[in-house]
């Protein structure tokens, strides 16, 4: 039987495609131990993708090895190749979840022309104030101007009289705590202990701070006492044993109160200020009582708020999946968020920066002032002595009201943490530094050594001059540059077969949703900005396009949208590259079906480490996951068969969980379903399976799990 034309070439044009390095390996444990050493600080070891806070931002290390593995060919060893000077310059890839920017800023530092679309507008903002070079002098002149302009201004809300010397001292952080009233008008502050400051490491370093519940008195013992007496009123407790007992409070008499149900209709809890960390003259820092004097300055500070015309956010906080719990205690506007010091003085802040002519160090500075934001607010929490003091309000993904609340100081000094001075040098200028020596970490004693550190940096890219750029046509003209755009990635204006590889790490179906927390920063943000950029002039920062959804199905079909649109734009030998990982059988369903529908045929995928297993999000969870698949997808038009022959799943299971242990790495048990999963999703040979048998499978597998994996998973 004679075949078509197309039939024929399809199979000439498979026969002369030289596969990528990534269908053929990947180094797992080196580039496993890089990237958990570079998780431990992200922000210092890839500081571009950390100039304003994104959410579940991947490792640097980990995609450069991905995009680098789908850009070489198959004769390239990606780990031979990883610190070697590269040049893709004919290349493109997109990453169509761009996020934080990761596969841009790995991508561009290969030599490579990169795209990057985001449908939320903050994402957008951040990733063009990231990638745009603006030289540490112009940065510098124009925080000189908020120095002399601005700061005195915030400065004035931030000081006391020294407690000795009667001199007027800078104060790091005020500590506050909200009260509630029960029926009989007694006021409760929810406090479960009265130990309120200790160190990181209470054992080696005993001493902490105490609050006396009685006089509000603030006095030095040990973290572990259960009996003192107050040297202000001689009041006798155990600082163990504040009124709050999870969910409730018990008020003098013993009656026991659900907090919610006492709390003020229409607004949100009532807060009392009972301490304040300073820096004294000679450099000692001290805890204090608050004064008269303190809380006078508060009151001139609320006084001014109201007299001033400041670029306040006004916008509503909508109700959501991660915005419920704060509706729950009846924050209903983002302003809400803050105290009236706060507004006051980022509002002054916001101003200054307004202020200042160079539109292009504005921006930079406007993204340094929302990132500053995510440190000063009333969601913040104390960390304690010996860490970096402010727990930001994003640290577990969602928005928990604090009982006890850290209120910062709004412009600090470089010494301090999460301030506009602080981070400036931190974020931005480090930021900006990176792009003039975009560094990697490198494991001090060798790739193959368990015991590796990462206290080596490389230099082994060109400086990132990236251009910034609107269209498609000007990335074509303009050598090393990227297309950022604000887009739904369902229709991208890319022309058909012009992207050479995507990669990209796609949104968690029922874990974060990014438009609601986002919402945050927007709301300071646009205001300002939606005459300047389209995408700020909207209601909030969500969109119906979003890759989505709670119900798997729904969030298949929303990925699979994107996924075809990936198809069309990639050349028909390009390899897309994702990560994901998910500890339910449905996550990596509803992943698998949007693949296959969207064209493509998962061919390869590689445990690596993906997240650090302490971060606050993973610490409470009983069985963390630490693991990223890499999952390697082709067009389905590009490949006879990509099975695995019988068996194959489990012994590269073994494998791998073998190869990363004898390396040292712990895996958890919902790290080892991590592995079989997307095993299993190649076992599948890009067959068209239903979600529920995948589904079945799978959660028979996870549940016979136990330590090592000895399940066999099936296709019926």
């Amino acid at each position: 039987m004679m075949r078509s034309p197309t039939e024929v070439e399809t199979q000439a044009r498979r026969a002369r495609v030289t596969r990528s390095a990534l269908q053929t390996g990947f180094p797992v444990v080196p580039i496993s131990r890089l990237a958990e050493r570079e998780s431990w600080r992200k922000e210092v070891n890839r500081p571009l993708y950390h100039i304003h806070k994104w959410w579940a931002t991947r490792l640097g290390s980990v995609f450069r090895a991905i995009v680098l593995g789908t850009l070489a060919d198959e004769r390239v060893n990606t780990w031979d190749q990883f610190y070697e000077l590269h040049n893709f310059h004919d290349k493109v890839v997109l990453d169509p979840f761009m996020g934080s920017g990761t596969t841009l800023g790995e991508a561009a530092k290969l030599g490579a022309n990169v795209v990057g679309a985001d449908i939320n507008p903050v994402s957008t903002f951040l990733v063009q104030q990231a990638l745009t070079r603006v030289s540490a002098d112009e940065l510098r002149r124009a925080l000189h101007y908020l120095e002399e302009t601005v700061a005195p201004q915030i400065q004035m809300y931030y000081q006391t009289p020294d407690r000795v010397t009667g001199e007027m001292v800078p104060v790091l952080y005020y500590f506050w705590v909200k009260e509630v009233e029960t029926p009989t008008g007694e006021h409760i502050a929810l406090f479960d202990r009265y130990v309120f400051s200790q160190h990181a490491y209470p054992k080696k370093h005993p001493s902490a701070q105490i609050l006396c519940p009685a006089c509000w008195h603030v006095f030095g013992g040990r973290y572990d006492l259960t009996a003192v007496v107050c040297p202000s009123c001689d009041y006798e407790f155990n600082p163990q044993i504040g009124p709050v007992r999870g969910a409730h409070v018990v008020d003098s008499t013993g009656v026991r109160y659900r907090i919610k149900d006492l709390l003020p209709k229409g607004r949100p809890p009532r807060h009392r200020m009972y301490a304040m960390l300073v820096r004294r003259a000679t450099g000692e820092k001290s805890y204090w009582s608050i004064s008269p004097a303190d809380e006078a300055l508060y009151a001139a500070a609320a006084h001014r708020l109201e007299q001033e015309t400041l670029p306040l956010p006004t916008m509503p906080v909508r109700s959501g999946h991660n915005t419920d719990q704060a509706r729950g205690y009846h924050y209903y506007y983002w302003r809400d968020f803050f105290n009236a010091r706060q507004l006051l003085t980022l509002g002054l802040l916001l101003r200054g920066i307004l202020s200042y002519d160079e539109l292009q160090v504005q921006e930079q500075l406007l993204c340094l002032f929302s990132s500053t934001l995510e440190f000063n607010n009333m969601f913040c929490s104390f960390k304690g002595e010996g860490t970096g003091a402010v727990r930001h309000m994003f640290s577990h993904h969602i928005l928990k009201p604090e009982r006890t609340p850290l209120e910062n100081s709004v412009w600090g000094s470089e010494k301090s943490s999460g301030t506009f001075m602080s981070l400036f040098e931190s974020r931005l200028l480090k930021a900006k530094a990176y792009l003039d020596n975009p560094f990697e970490l490198a494991l001090a004693d060798g790739a193959d050594s368990s015991r590796g550190t990462a206290r080596a940096t490389v230099s082994c890219n060109r400086p990132l001059n990236t251009t910034v750029v609107s269209t498609w046509d000007a990335l074509q003209r303009q050598p090393h540059s990227a297309l950022v755009l604000n887009a739904d990635s369902r229709c991208l204006p890319i022309p058909d077969r012009s992207v050479d590889a995507v990669v990209t790490d796609p949104p968690y179906f029922d874990f974060v949703h990014y438009s609601e927390l986002s919402d945050f920063f927007f709301a300071w943000l646009a205001p300002v900005l939606r005459n300047r950029y389209p995408y700020f002039a909207r209601q909030d920062s969500s969109d119906s396009g979003e890759v989505q959804h709670v119900e798997p199905l729904t969030f298949s079909q929303q990925l699979e949208g994107v996924f075809t649109e990936c198809r069309r734009v990639l050349r028909d030998e390009g390899v897309m590259a994702f990560t994901f990982h998910h500890s339910r059988a449905d996550g990596w369903a509803a992943v698998y079906q949007a693949v296959i529908n969207a064209g493509f045929v998962v061919v390869k995928a590689y445990p690596v480490h993906g997240e650090l297993r302490g971060a606050s999000p993973k610490s409470g969870t009983k069985d963390p996951i630490s693991l990223d698949a890499v999952l390697v997808c082709v067009k389905r038009s590009m490949v006879d068969s990509v099975g695995t022959s019988e068996g194959a799943v489990m012994s590269a299971v073994t494998d791998y969980q073998k190869e990363l242990e004898s390396a040292g790495m712990q895996l958890s048990s919902a790290d080892h379903f991590v592995i079989m999963a997307s095993q299993y999703l190649v076992d599948l040979q890009g067959r068209q399976v239903p979600m529920a048998t995948i589904i079945t499978e799978l959660s028979r597998g996870q549940s016979h799990m136990a330590g090592s994996l000895t399940t066999n998973i099936r296709v019926e």
